[in-house]
């Protein structure tokens, strides 16, 4: 009995671990998927005139804020514009105006860049260990393991590296002698053939230097990132564009601000082909990337809001997030996904595409509106409950003709019409047209031939294309890049590296730039309430008058009131005080010859300033205001007020006597 027993238990367990095995398998990548899920370059910010270029397309077209950029695209800015790249959760490429700047590889480890011409900066502010990105110019390739900020400048046959921030690359021109930029170091090579290396000081930062500084400040200072997993891309965005909710079912979401009436997620874009993931959804949404990319769409309570789930270790990477449906004819629909429910992919290898998959979800899995248990096998065939097709205007359906050309036309369907509707469970079978590579058809700027045709040097062969890698020639369509190969030299180790610090000290070299004047830096600010009311020290004052000085009480002893409260504190109208109580003019002694006090006795004495018409003197700080004279009551002048801290004379606040019946003798 005891052995059978054993053997159900064993069985039991097999059972249920190949069952976990089955069920974690698309969401577990083994090393021939690494680069399934891996976040590709956003193209997170377009100003002015920005063109996008991808092989399979007519020709240069506007760029796209949102475009994931794939290996052999191309972007290119005219006079004026800028954009940026993010190409990680603190790291950013910028390009100036007439620019063109090309990304020729992507791998888990390694991400390549090429510059042509113009200006581009590359502030990383973190890196991962083991992690390279790589800048190839026409004069040299530029190896960046390290974080900093870093600017490359390519005109003609010169160009030019700056690193900062105690950013540290390596320099290797056509020549292969490589060498080590130190932090704030300008590198400058002259050639392609015969390249001259030179070396100077960073020279100060200029107002686009700035601007990207800026920019990077601001976009790490973003309170949606708390709510997101690390990596995710656009988490500015969330902040400036929409309000984050608790909502019990489906704890912190965000919802956008700003959208029109009977808006629905995926409805406000378009459809492109991306060489690794297939079709891709591009929002015109300026913070329409992580909420396509990431988590899933709920509506509560009428509207929209999107879930990111609870947060995981990685933010997995996804090309939309939505279930295809077909019928109706020659049309193609879709949804947003629910909370929980499964992607099938449609693009992937053998073994992850078109299985269920809920990879970079955190939350509960729901098949059917039903929760399941993560080693539960699920059969994606009999998934065919979406939830969000309940919500009206969810679900989108388009003209075949229109799916993948440009900004979709939507039209909406009845909740009677989507009982007909029926998953496809893989992607819409449209063919592929040039307008399938680009995310708008308006035509861009293209760049100077001379830039096209220029070749840069780089240590890695650009990467392959699937046309290319299935033996296929490029067509020669006419915005093609003649994309010439790349002079291919090998970086050596770090410890093999020269330096290029054997320069003559600072102002003693020919070819060394003088290091600029700069200012002062500024006092530390002081706090508002010691501006306010300056600490006293405490004085004695010196009384020269004959008269005797009545004797004073001892003062009762008090507390400082706190800031708040000193402020909060009117006025208090001050009583008279015998000491400082003076006679009429008329009728006071003759004064006896006094001698001046000395120039030290002077500065401890409080000081106050002279009146300039003879009116009495007020006293100074702490000492009780004396009545009005005689003179000015009968005139009918009211006594002279002073605010705190203005000088009792406001046409000579440099003249001040010692508070005496008569001025002091100099």
């Amino acid at each position: 009995m005891w052995t059978k027993r054993l053997i159900r238990l064993i069985l039991v367990l097999g059972v249920l671990t190949g069952g976990a095995a089955v069920g974690q398998a698309a969401d577990l990548p083994g090393p021939q998927q690494a680069d399934i899920g891996q976040t590709p370059p956003r193209l997170s910010f377009v100003d002015g005139k920005v063109s996008f270029w991808r092989q399979g397309a007519d020709d240069w077209t506007v760029a796209q804020i949102n475009t994931p950029l794939a290996p052999g695209d191309e972007v290119y800015t005219a006079s004026p514009a800028n954009l940026e790249i993010q190409i990680g959760a603190r790291a950013f490429v910028r390009a100036w105006a007439n620019t063109q700047l090309g990304l020729t590889n992507q791998e888990p480890d390694f991400l390549q860049f090429k510059l042509t011409a113009g200006s581009a900066s590359f502030d990383v502010r973190t890196i991962d260990p083991g992690h390279t990105v790589e800048v190839d110019t026409p004069n040299a390739a530029f190896t960046i393991e390290h974080a900093g900020y870093y600017r490359v400048d390519v005109k003609g046959d010169r160009t030019s590296f700056i690193s900062r921030r105690t950013g540290q690359a390596i320099v290797t021109p056509a020549s292969g002698e490589a060498v080590v930029v130190a932090p704030s170091e300008e590198v400058v090579i002259e050639g392609t053939s015969s390249p001259q290396v030179a070396s100077y000081v960073a020279p100060p930062l200029d107002e686009w230097d700035k601007w990207n500084y800026a920019r990077t400040d601001i976009s790490l200072d973003a309170v949606s990132a708390r709510y997101v997993s690390p990596g995710t891309y656009g988490a500015n965005d969330l902040d400036r564009y929409g309000t984050w909710r608790t909502v019990p079912t489906y704890g912190s979401v965000w919802v956008p601000t700003a959208v029109d009436a009977g808006w629905a997620p995926y409805t406000t874009g378009s459809w492109m082909l991306d060489p690794t993931y297939g079709w891709t959804w591009v929002d015109t949404a300026p913070w329409g990337w992580a909420p396509y990319h990431h988590g899933r769409w709920v509506s509560v309570d009428g509207f929209w809001a999107w879930a990111p789930g609870p947060l995981v270790s990685r933010a997995v990477y996804t090309p939309a997030l939505v279930a295809f449906f077909g019928g109706r004819g020659l049309s193609v629909g879709w949804v947003a996904l629910g909370w929980g429910e499964p992607l099938v992919p449609w693009w992937g290898r053998p073994g992850f595409v078109h299985e269920p998959s809920w990879r970079g979800w955190g939350g509960p899995r729901v098949v059917n509106n039903v929760v399941i248990d993560n080693t539960t096998v699920v059969n994606v065939q009999n998934i065919n409950v979406y939830r969000n097709t309940s919500v009206r205007n969810a679900v989108v359906m388009v003209n075949e003709n229109r799916f993948g050309r440009g900004p979709i036309t939507a039209s909406r369907i009845s909740q009677g019409d989507v009982k007909d509707l029926r998953p496809t469970h893989a992607a819409p079978q449209v063919t592929a047209t040039p307008a399938s590579f680009v995310p708008t058809e308006n035509r861009g700027v293209r760049p100077p031939e001379e830039s096209l045709k220029r070749s840069v040097v780089a240590t890695r062969a650009p990467h392959a294309g699937p046309e290319s890698a299935a033996g296929k020639e490029r067509k020669a369509e006419p915005g093609a890049i003649p994309s010439p190969a790349p002079r291919l030299v090998s970086v050596p180790p770090r410890r093999e590296a020269n330096a290029v610090s054997t320069r003559p000290p600072v102002g003693q070299s020919g070819i060394e730039r003088r290091i600029p004047d700069r200012p002062q830096p500024l006092s530390p600010p002081k706090p508002p309430e010691a501006r306010r009311t300056p600490p006293q020290t405490r004085r004695e004052p010196q009384v020269t008058a004959t008269a005797p000085i009545a004797p004073q009480p001892p003062a009762a002893p008090t507390t400082v009131p706190s800031p708040r409260s000193r402020r909060a504190e009117p006025p208090q109208a001050a009583s008279p005080s015998p000491v400082t109580a003076q006679p009429p003019a008329a009728q006071q002694p003759a004064a006896t010859p006094a001698t001046a006090p000395s120039p030290r006795a002077r500065r401890e004495t409080p000081q106050v300033a002279a009146p300039a018409t003879g009116a009495p003197q007020p006293p100074p700080r702490g000492v009780a205001a004396p009545p009005p004279s005689p003179q000015r009551a009968e005139a009918g002048v009211p006594p002279a007020r002073r605010l705190p801290g203005e000088p009792a004379n406001r046409l000579s606040p440099n003249r001040t006597e010692t508070h005496s019946p008569q001025p002091a003798q100099r």
